[in-house]
């Protein structure tokens, strides 16, 4: 209650402040501090911005998993109700913490020095006070309010920061957006050399080595800054948005999951062999060897768990960090209208009213797929583990139920069938139906081809079954690892626009090209 009366008195001193400073502009009051940042300005700082955006991640993370979803009720009862009040209430208490550097001038700073410093004690007491909650798990409130101290710290430090600088009220106070910053006109001139040497280099028709391609797929998942171009405002937000994502995400599953399958183990006794006897599972005669294994599977699986939720978040940092290579090649060729490179048809860039509401949410629809792709991938992960576990790897080290192998093994006739077949057709396509003739490539002895395409009608068939299968794993597989993109479609280009996301992306690419074009504020 405190903090929230804190923050509303502050918003009425910035109000006052608004009113007096924009008093020669049409914008007045209140109106002036609806818009506490401009999200189209590439110039600005970004740290205020990012932070405060982290820090309403956290307050909303934890109020869908607190059974006590605003600090001052605890009406379990009407859970659902307070969190919809919740939604927004916490962006109306952190508004003032983004809405300080609105005015761009002292009082503002020091305000905004204040508040984070009473956000940040606060926080910071609560948790020292009283670090264990029976909240999933006895330690995970603390855990889950890391992000949300860094980003406090941060700005307990930035805004005193901007203080020290000393900006004057009467340098930015009337300024939206820096046109006069230099970084426009160096992307223009950076942009015309880039074109000038493309058109004196020659192109080279040699292929580049083995190592030369290694190194560009290496350098396609590395983002390195560029002096000529500044990722967008909404971009960084939702990068760091999407790196709390992961975070907050991975460590409820880890809690969630991993301390029940611990008490399971710990608390697993003698009795467990009456328990698999009445199910007709003998593991062994003697009791004691029963619990050993037990523990041990139990193990097995708590390993496989906390593998698959490591894995997928590997492959989640990994794909953030390919998605920002892909953000800043997409945005720089449509700054330079290759639009046929980022889109599959001819489209305008222009502002309409779906890529207005796109571009608004965009940031919390990555966060939302972000979560949904995470658990969808630490449990795909995890039954692939289990499988990989217990039908091949304990079978081979215990030399014991080769199950898998045993299958395998007695199908043997069809294996070599097929691989035969495979083989055969690739030898013969390559020594007798095809020939080269004055540097091309023509078929040869098409009789015989004829023939042989008859004759295998068959086993292709069965090929075709494994090759669909196959293709169904793969692609399942590209789904579910890409789930959280938005930049990439997972569906063909050429129904890309009914894959909701990735149409969100491309509207999204429409209102920052058509508003933040370097060259139309250079």
């Amino acid at each position: 209650i405190s903090i929230t009366a804190i923050s509303l008195v502050i918003m009425l001193i910035l109000a006052i402040l608004a009113r007096r400073t924009k008093a020669g502009d049409k914008q007045k009051g209140l109106a002036g501090l609806l818009s506490p940042v401009n999200f189209l300005d590439q110039t600005q700082h970004k740290g205020l911005a990012v932070a405060v955006f982290g820090v309403l991640l956290c307050k909303l993370w934890g109020l869908l998993v607190s059974p006590n979803p605003l600090p001052f009720t605890t009406d379990a009862k009407n859970k659902q109700n307070w969190v919809i009040l919740g939604v927004f209430y916490y962006p109306a208490l952190y508004y003032p913490l983004l809405a300080c550097g609105t005015l761009h001038n002292k009082v503002g700073y020091v305000l905004g020095s204040l508040l984070s410093w009473t956000h940040f004690g606060v926080l910071v007491w609560q948790k020292i006070d009283c670090p264990k909650t029976p909240l999933i798990h006895k330690y995970y409130s603390l855990f889950s309010s890391l992000p949300q101290i860094a980003c406090l710290a941060f700005l307990s430090f930035q805004y005193p920061l901007l203080l020290f600088k000393g900006f004057k009220s009467s340098e930015t106070a009337d300024a939206t957006e820096d046109l006069n910053s230099s970084y426009y006109g160096d992307y223009v001139k950076k942009m015309l050399s880039e074109k000038k040497s493309r058109n004196i280099s020659t192109s080279s028709a040699d292929k580049p080595k083995l190592s030369q391609r290694v190194r560009d797929a290496v350098k396609s998942y590395v983002y390195t800054p560029e002096d000529a171009f500044r990722f967008p405002l909404k971009l960084a937000i939702s990068c760091v948005v999407s790196f709390i994502t992961l975070y907050q995400m991975g460590l409820v599953l880890i809690s969630l999951v991993v301390p029940t399958i611990q008490t399971a183990r710990y608390g697993v006794d003698e009795d467990i062999a009456n328990v698999l006897a009445g199910f007709q599972i003998i593991l062994s005669p003697d009791k004691r060897e029963v619990v050993r294994i037990v523990v041990y599977y139990m193990w097995c699986v708590e390993v496989c768990y906390i593998s698959a939720m490591t894995l997928s978040s590997l492959v989640n940092l990994v794909l953030l960090m390919r998605s920002m290579v892909l953000h800043r090649s997409n945005l720089k060729g449509l700054y330079r209208g290759d639009i046929y490179n980022v889109y599959n048809c001819q489209r305008s860039l222009r502002a309409s009213r779906p890529a207005l509401v796109c571009w608004m949410g965009y940031t919390s629809f990555t966060a939302a797929h972000i979560c949904i792709g995470m658990i969808i991938q630490t449990f795909v992960f995890f039954l692939c583990l289990l499988i990989t576990v217990f039908l091949v790897i304990i079978p081979i080290l215990q030399r014991q139920n080769l199950i898998v192998f045993h299958i395998l093994w007695s199908m043997w006739p069809f294996w070599l069938m097929i691989l035969l077949a495979v083989l055969f057709q690739h030898i013969t396509a390559r020594f007798c139906f095809i020939k080269k003739t004055a540097g091309t490539h023509d078929l040869n002895n098409r009789g015989n081809l004829f023939l042989l395409t008859y004759l295998l009608f068959p086993v292709n068939v069965l090929i075709g079954v494994l090759l669909a299968l196959w293709r169904l794993i793969i692609t399942a597989l590209f789904n579910i690892v890409h789930m959280g993109r938005l930049d990439i479609s997972l569906l063909n280009r050429n129904v890309e626009a009914f894959d909701p996301a990735y149409r969100c992306y491309a509207h999204y690419l429409k209102i920052e090209v058509s508003q933040s074009h370097p060259v139309m504020k250079a």
